[in-house]
């Protein structure tokens, strides 16, 4: 038998899901920008090498026939001094010995410095352009050959690193955006468990508090005089009331123990699951405002496949989020169920009449941590939406929102087991 997942493995499982996702997207984009950059890169370079090419082998063609017509030397030497220094690439120009002769745009060599160590650079410089560039022959009359090199250009030079300082920026945004993310995550898992812990009280609160309230009664009640069986009509009262008190705690209990494991999905009635939601908040409406009406649509629905404490969960957070929002002596909280047959779901629609929710706020009321109430701490909605679409596959929306209406919608598949 499988193990079964611990609390939270299954969260965790989904956070390094999610990370590992976020991180290897990032990795994939990064090496497809590098491939972008680096071919784009090399295809301007192989342009303009074949542009410098190109000029290179007019200027071979115009030395080769001016040297082989009547061109005095002083007419061929304007040529090379006029005409092909003109390029903005290295040229070295090479007798039939492989000495240098001619040379422009060499750099910490002027065209007229003839050193030892300046003409062993040149000669080490001819080697690597005839490497990597080729050499063009210069034919002057029968047997004597010059030599014609040439090197890349500034521009060339400068592309071929291009590739790497654009992705040395990629890397860095990187590195800033990976840092960014996790810095964000690790802020928002703090905001959620103070959270945690914040609606662990208030749901446990409101319990324990009863149950301490009936004990007090119990105790109050207990006259000696009274008969027999008025005590035992006041003892079953309470009693009985303890009994909801401690099925409460022991659904929250349930509740939060669920939380990170797969919950078990059993075909049930959506209408019972938020009945029960509904009446249980109906006891507590003298405590958040007499002029407060909760009421309920049903409409004829097929089963769905819930898990009953973790989707009543969901229905009061809804419901609790209305009866914050709306007024006290005049609120109104109304569900509505339908079914969808072209759809094959059930639809449940949350309606009050409070005050609405601004334009700016509607799409990020669901956010970890967002909240437009001074006393909250924005888990609500969360809450709902993880147990709605993560554990039930369904999905909850804002429908609308303005002052005096605001419908949450909520759809859910149905069944396949009838």
């Amino acid at each position: 038998m499988p193990k079964p997942l611990s609390r939270f493995s299954l969260t965790n499982r989904l956070y390094v899901g999610k990370s590992t996702f976020y991180n290897g997207f990032l990795l994939v984009g990064v090496v497809a920008i590098s491939l972008v950059f680096i071919w784009y890169t090399l295809n301007v370079i192989d342009r303009l090498k074949e542009g410098t090419r190109s000029q290179v082998e007019k200027y071979v063609k115009m030395w080769q026939l001016a040297a082989n017509s009547n061109t005095s030397g002083e007419e061929l030497q304007f040529i090379f001094d006029e005409i092909i220094v003109k390029a903005d690439f290295p040229i070295i120009v090479l007798d039939q010995n492989r000495e240098p002769i001619h040379w422009r745009n060499i750099k910490g060599i002027g065209p007229t410095e003839n050193s030892p160590k300046a003409l062993a650079t040149l000669r080490r410089l001819a080697e690597s352009m005839a490497a990597r560039n080729q050499e063009f022959p210069l034919h002057f009359g029968e047997g004597h050959v010059n030599y014609f090199l040439y090197g890349d250009t500034d521009a060339i030079t400068r592309l071929r690193y291009m590739p790497f300082v654009e992705i040395s920026i990629v890397l860095a945004f990187l590195a800033v955006a990976l840092v960014g993310y996790h810095n964000i995550r690790r802020s928002e898992e703090r905001h959620i468990w103070v959270g945690m812990a914040k609606e662990t009280a208030h749901q446990l609160g409101t319990p324990i508090s009863s149950l301490m309230g009936w004990i007090e009664v119990m105790r109050a009640e207990c006259d000696p005089a009274a008969d027999r069986a008025q005590l035992q009509a006041q003892f079953a009262d309470g009693l009985e009331n303890m009994r909801i008190d401690i099925d409460r705690l022991q659904k929250v209990a349930n509740r939060f123990g669920q939380i990170g494991s797969i919950p078990e999905l059993h075909p049930a009635d959506v209408n019972r699951a938020v009945a029960d939601a509904v009446e249980y908040f109906r006891r507590r409406l003298p405590f958040e405002g007499q002029g407060i009406t909760l009421d309920v649509r049903r409409g004829e629905l097929p089963p769905v496949d819930l898990n009953p404490e973790l989707f009543g969960w969901a229905i009061e957070n809804l419901i609790k989020n209305s009866l914050q929002a709306v007024d006290p002596k005049a609120g109104r909280v109304l569900f509505t169920t339908s079914y969808l047959p072209h759809r094959q779901c059930v639809v449940i629609d949350v309606e009050d009449n409070g005050a609405g929710i601004p334009a700016a706020a509607q799409r990020r009321i669901f956010r970890p941590g967002f909240t437009t109430k001074k006393r909250g701490w924005g888990l609500g909605l969360t809450l709902v939406r993880r147990i709605v679409e993560e554990y039930h596959r369904g999905r909850v929306t804002l429908k609308r929102s303005k002052p005096g209406e605001t419908v949450f919608e909520i759809t859910l598949p149905a069944s396949t087991q009838r």
